[in-house]
């Protein structure tokens, strides 16, 4: 009866541990710590007292996590002293007993038995079937299109059902030579979204789609997995990509965008107005209403918070914007090669800008590594907390808490950030403070390089394969020298909530292939057109 009502109380990610407490005359104290916690402190679980009477032996009962494994420490309470440890990564609404124990070859040898009372749930299962559903359905689409398009099929169809009827279901699905309905002479929805795009980059718009669908997903709490959730400090996760993936977009766009409107004579001056005017409305739109803070008021400034995904758009919109504006060259329609270094014109193009942006990425080291933050080691990384034996509870983030603490105030910083799941932190954390936004401007230009290839190479289609898959590799080669291909163990780890470098550049490296892939599949061999995941221009 015990089991069940516990078992009833059980959340979401949770299971149930009895623990039983055989050694006579001993009392125990087990400690619990995450596998995912790097370096962490054991934190207390529960006490158990030794048993009464002879073969009763003592139990309590605990709900432990089942999102990462688990590390038990089972210790002596007299003299504080280990009896075992064990690893296990719990099943979600599973029941488990835990025996401690001596073994049969003494009384100086202790066990710790884990028992499996009750098969845990396949939490992951409704993914598992969504995906495959998902692949089905696509392979399904794809497979009736190809028959569609034979015309062997189109025959049999046309033997089938009347054959007027037939003529216009099937033009309508693949759209007839001339881009019209056969029998009233309308233009077709795929004629109309061709006509309407003519020249666009369809690769950006789908590719700023696949973002916009993530971000919907995980914005609505993606089914509360953890994989769907921003990670506690080091790492990645899905929800991780999102927030880059729209900088990077966002460089591409400016780009292409302001190459157009300067190429149709537009004064500088005034679209340096209209960049200001835009950025203003983005930090004012991220501070007053799109603000945790708003709910307790309008007027309610104390303990705003001033940092933000939207400010933090545009504020990078707006430098790498000016930077473009500043720097930019005319491109002409047939882009003669240079002299010197064709193969790298997108590049040479732009070296005053890049000279800039490897300053500010200096300056991001610099800050980070050398600047003095008080009662903390310089050039912490860490998310403090329990994490690194509790030695820096209070120095998450190092540098980029420090300066934002000084220059904003902890009151105006993020008061939940994702350390606190499993870190314990206490101190307010924003991750996206003042430091951090360098590395977002950084982001952006490699979006800004990524458009200049789309442009410059514009038909090219072998060139811009050729560079996508340069620009992928070298970023990928930087990330894992500077990681180390570890988690927690490189120079600088990869990590949302600091916006680390080797994080720019790998979910770079990501952006450059999807835009690979899907440039080939969109733009060059136009297998997709039109999807609904093609963000509406």
């Amino acid at each position: 009866d015990l089991d069940n009502r516990k078992h009833m109380e059980l959340k979401m990610d949770q299971s149930l541990l009895l623990i039983h407490n055989e050694l006579p005359g001993t009392d125990l104290i087990i400690y619990w710590k995450s596998e995912r916690c790097y370096q962490c402190l054991f934190q207390f679980l529960v006490n158990i007292s030794h048993g009464r009477k002879p073969g009763k032996p003592a139990f309590a009962s605990v709900s432990v996590s089942t999102q990462h494994g688990s590390i038990l420490q089972i210790n002596n309470t007299l003299e504080e002293r280990e009896v075992c440890r064990l690893e296990y990564k719990f099943g979600e609404f599973g029941n488990y007993s835990l025996l401690v124990k001596h073994t049969h070859n003494g009384i100086n040898e202790i066990a710790c038995d884990l028992v499996v009372n009750k098969n845990p749930v396949d939490s992951n299962l409704p993914v598992s079937v969504a995906f495959l559903v998902g692949l089905v359905l696509i392979i399904a689409i794809s497979f009736l299109r190809f028959l569609l398009s034979l015309e062997d099929f189109k025959y049999w169809v046309s033997k089938a059902i009347n054959s007027q009827e037939t003529d216009h279901l099937i033009n309508s699905d693949l759209g007839s030579p001339s881009g019209a309905d056969p029998l009233t002479g309308d233009p077709q929805p795929e004629a109309q979204c061709a006509s309407a795009s003519g020249h666009r980059l369809r690769c950006l718009d789908t590719f700023r789609g696949i973002a916009l669908v993530l971000m919907v997903f995980v914005n609505y709490g993606g089914g509360r997995y953890w994989y769907f959730k921003h990670s506690s400090w080091n790492g990645l996760t899905v929800a991780d990509l999102v927030f880059p993936w729209f900088v990077f977009i966002m460089g591409s766009s400016v780009f292409l965008s302001m190459t157009s409107v300067l190429q149709r004579g537009c004064s500088k001056f005034k679209l340096l107005g209209k960049i200001a005017w835009r950025s203003f409305l983005l930090i004012c739109i991220g501070i007053v209403i799109v603000n945790p803070n708003y709910c307790l008021g309008p007027l309610s400034w104390d303990k705003v918070r001033i940092p933000g995904v939207l400010q933090r758009l545009g504020v990078t919109y707006f430098v790498v914007a000016v930077l473009e504006l500043l720097f930019a060259k005319p491109i002409p329609e047939n882009c003669v090669l240079e002299r010197s270094c064709p193969s790298l014109r997108d590049i040479t193009s732009s070296w005053s800008q890049w000279l800039l942006i490897l300053l500010l990425e200096g300056i991001w080291l610099g800050l980070t590594f050398l600047l003095p933050v008080p009662g903390c080691p310089t050039g912490y990384l860490g998310p403090g907390g329990i994490g690194d034996l509790g030695k820096y509870a209070n120095c998450t983030g190092g540098a980029a808490r420090y300066i934002d603490h000084l220059l904003l105030g902890s009151d105006h910083l993020y008061q939940h950030p994702s350390s606190t799941v499993l870190y314990h932190t206490e101190v307010p954390y924003d991750p996206e403070g003042i430091l951090g936004t360098i590395n977002s401007i950084v982001m952006a230009f490699l979006g800004v390089q990524a458009g200049k290839i789309l442009l410059c190479y514009k038909g090219q289609t072998k060139d811009i394969l050729i560079r996508f898959t340069a620009w992928c590799c070298v970023l990928g080669l930087i990330s894992v020298a500077l990681t180390k291909m570890s988690e927690n163990k490189g120079f600088i780890p990869i990590n949302k909530n600091l916006w680390s470098i080797s994080y720019v550049t790998t979910l770079s490296a990501f952006a450059f292939f999807i835009l690979l892939a899907l440039y080939l599949v969109v733009d060059v061999r136009g297998l997709w057109k039109c999807q609904i995941v093609e963000y509406p221009k």
